[in-house]
């Protein structure tokens, strides 16, 4: 679990900076960062929580938007994150899970994001505009782009990929029943009345 965290944080903040690069364009209105798809993991992974925090304070140390950026953008992602994992735990229906557990990085980081830009002197933003334009925005990339994650993730824990399932989902799937023998292997007694 700690090295699925890791991961997290570490692939959060890394792709993040690449788009950051040269125009910045992870960072400000109309953001290009698709590691907003990685919120729809809290879903599965407890861990990601932390993780994606973490991530998220490490890229933004490279935002223009200072101390503002790194400690409310991050704590926006942060509480996002618990809210997701909530929905994990508490809906069971998959299509509603990602529906509404994605629903909780869009609407905090549409109403704290613009915040930040104001708190940090960014000349020229309308709290509205920006608010609408950061829903656009992190909608995409949560659903867009966190929907597939959510499927192959889903589809190679039922898979048993060790990897994508925690401890309790292996121990889980290691207390099903054995499958039923086939009719070669039935006992003799069995045999005869076929």
């Amino acid at each position: 679990m700690i090295c699925r965290a890791g991961v997290i944080a570490a692939i959060y903040a890394v792709v993040t900076w690449l788009f950051g690069l040269g125009g910045g364009l992870a960072y400000g209105p109309f953001q290009i960062r698709p590691t907003e798809a990685l919120t729809i993991l809290p879903l599965f992974f407890p861990e990601s929580v932390p993780a994606l925090y973490i991530g998220c304070i490490l890229a933004n140390f490279f935002s223009s938007y200072g101390v503002y950026d790194i400690f409310l953008g991050s704590l926006a992602t942060l509480f996002a994150a618990f809210f997701t994992y909530i929905c994990g735990i508490a809906i069971k229906n998959h299509v509603l899970k990602v529906a509404i557990g994605g629903i909780f990085p869009v609407i905090l980081n549409a109403f704290i994001i613009p915040a930040v830009w104001i708190l940090a002197g960014q000349p020229n933003v309308v709290y509205w505009v920006e608010v609408g334009a950061t829903a656009l925005t992190e909608a995409v990339w949560v659903y867009v782009l966190g929907t597939p994650l959510y499927i192959a993730v889903l589809r190679l824990r039922e898979r048993g990929v060790k990897v994508f399932t925690s401890p309790v989902h292996a121990a889980a799937g290691a207390s099903k029943p054995a499958p039923s023998a086939p009719a070669d292997n039935m006992p003799a007694e069995n045999k005869e009345e076929n």
